[in-house]
């Protein structure tokens, strides 16, 4: 199961890539073999996505999912200013944004669901309400959730690290939290380090 919202989780599948000095932006979603294994690592999580532990991607569902990522993306820029670009790019404006999202979550009917394991506190969730395609039943129960954490409390924590090269956001759990990892907050101390020596 993933240990973030499921929409944090996928704005977290575009990182650095980990090489020193200029490196570049790693893709884990970057071909179908990548979002099958993204996928059913998270089949717990996605319950309204039949069979997701045997789930396999296509091409299309693997752009699909990407496209739906980049909306989730800029989304996050709009509320947590100054957020990280991977690649330079413009994310799609606001609007566009906002509309493909909706769009992917209208994609594939879901009504809500309870489970209530002996023992444990009832939980909420969606099933699929009619046969859906693999990929819009994906698409869906991922434009949900991004809904439901864009639109929940845990926005407010929602924060974009800014450690030289990272393009990660993270759910600021302290005050003093600055960094989406240990490794990045070494990474900006060096180069806090280098520039005051360099001045």
């Amino acid at each position: 199961m993933a240990a973030h919202p499921l929409a944090l989780d996928l704005a977290l599948t575009v990182r650095h890539d980990g090489h020193g000095g200029h490196g570049g932006v790693a893709d884990d979603l970057r071909d179908p073999d990548g979002l099958t294994e993204w996928v059913r690592e998270r089949a717990a999580a996605l319950p309204a996505v039949p069979d997701a532990a045997r789930f396999t991607a296509d091409a299309g569902t693997a752009e699909a999912v990407r496209v739906l990522r980049a909306a989730v993306r800029a989304l996050f820029a709009r509320a947590v200013p100054g957020s990280p670009r991977p690649d330079g790019s413009e994310p799609p404006p606001g609007e566009t944004a906002l509309r493909r999202l909706n769009e992917a979550a209208a994609a594939a009917p879901a009504v809500p669901h309870l489970t209530w394991p002996e023992g444990a506190a009832p939980a909420a969730g969606w099933r699929p309400a009619g046969p859906a395609s693999p990929r819009d039943a994906l698409c869906a129960a991922l434009a949900r959730d991004a809904i439901a954490f864009l639109a929940g409390p845990d926005l407010a924590r929602l924060r974009a690290c800014h450690a030289p090269r990272c393009v990660r956001y993270f759910l600021k759990e302290h005050p003093r939290q600055e960094w989406c990892k240990p490794s990045c907050g070494n990474r900006a101390r060096v180069a806090r380090h280098h520039d005051r020596h360099r001045a």
